[in-house]
């Protein structure tokens, strides 16, 4: 029995990537009419989130505190979610300059399931419904995997980058499911680029992406609509410290503000993945079609070269902040 079905194994070895292409071929220029009509109605028909709500995890800064703002200028209702409590203040005060009717924030650690099923129970008290559920906030610690001395250092890497986000996700979608509501999630393109030094962080993130595009199977688009952030590189705490603008500076770096304009406006328009900026695109195919040039590239840029190599950075536990290259 187990030699007929290795036989079998065999022979769709051979037949199914040729009857795969052919397929590929054929319904292609329909695909593609069907994705122009699709991208056209959805421009037409951009959400309008003025009186709506919106929770935005790690709002205290960076991409989150511009997504914060981007919301307001819609005129949303937002609830802020951030571990730094202290700094929720400043965006609470730009959040109603900006024009948002109605905000709270709450000071929690999305990485503690009880934390993050406080702060969902807290909105649906407040503002008694749910619209968009942002999930941003994110930690990333940076270091070679052979330079690791203790894997306890990084396990909050994955507690707050994946598990932080399930929760939130977990306890928002019976509220989300009464509104149609929307899930914005903040993965990065290091989850399908393997970027050095970056191992638990692209692991968490690449995490994040398949968790994600299976939810969206499993609940179905219709009922909920769930946007993939992929951002590359963005202006950050990380990115803007000086040895790492000596490995990165040449690399064009977008804006916190630009980006988190790009995000709301995709997950209005209920796009089903954002790559901001959108040159990052090219790097998925360059990953698909030339991997070994990737590997050499990176490696020659990043780890062979001493000038180029970015630090090793070891900052205090679990401060979150929001924007993309980011570390703890």
């Amino acid at each position: 029995m187990a030699n007929h079905i290795d036989v079998i194994t065999n022979i769709m070895n051979v037949i199914v990537p040729p009857l795969m292409l052919i397929v590929l071929l054929l319904v292609s220029p329909l695909y593609l009419i069907y994705k122009f009509i699709n991208f056209i109605t959805r421009l037409l028909t951009s959400e309008n989130v003025a009186g709506k709500v919106v929770l935005v995890t790690g709002a205290a800064a960076g991409i989150g505190e511009q997504i914060s703002y981007e919301y307001a200028r819609r005129r949303a209702r937002l609830v802020l979610v951030d571990i730094r409590g202290d700094l929720l203040g400043r965006v609470v005060e730009n959040v109603r300059s900006f024009g948002s009717p109605d905000v709270i924030a709450i000071t929690a650690d999305v990485s503690k399931e009880e934390d993050c099923k406080r702060f969902v129970d807290e909105a649906i008290k407040h503002f008694h419904r749910l619209d968009h559920l942002v999930n941003n906030a994110g930690l990333a610690r940076v270091k070679l995997f052979e330079e690791i001395q203790n894997f306890s250092d990084f396990s909050d890497v994955l507690d707050v980058n994946l598990w932080g986000v399930a929760y939130g996700t977990y306890y928002a979608i019976p509220h989300l499911r009464k509104t149609k509501g929307k899930i914005i999630v903040m993965a990065s393109s290091v989850g399908w680029y393997p970027f050095p030094r970056f191992s638990f962080y692209n692991a968490s993130k690449a995490a994040l992406i398949t968790f994600y595009e299976t939810l969206r199977t499993e609940i179905g688009n219709s009922n909920i609509g769930i946007t993939i952030v992929t951002p590359g590189l963005v202006k950050s705490a990380l990115s803007q410290n000086e040895p790492a603008k000596a490995a990165l500076g040449w690399i064009p770096m977008e804006s916190a503000e630009k980006c988190g304009k790009a995000i709301v406006k995709s997950a209005c328009r209920g796009d089903k993945y954002v790559v901001e900026p959108s040159w990052v695109n090219s790097l998925y195919a360059l990953k698909v079609m030339c991997p070994d040039l990737v590997e050499f590239c990176n490696r020659f840029l990043f780890i062979t070269s001493e000038k180029t190599a970015p630090p090793t950075i070891d900052a205090p536990h679990k401060s979150f902040i929001p924007t993309e290259l980011k570390s703890d």
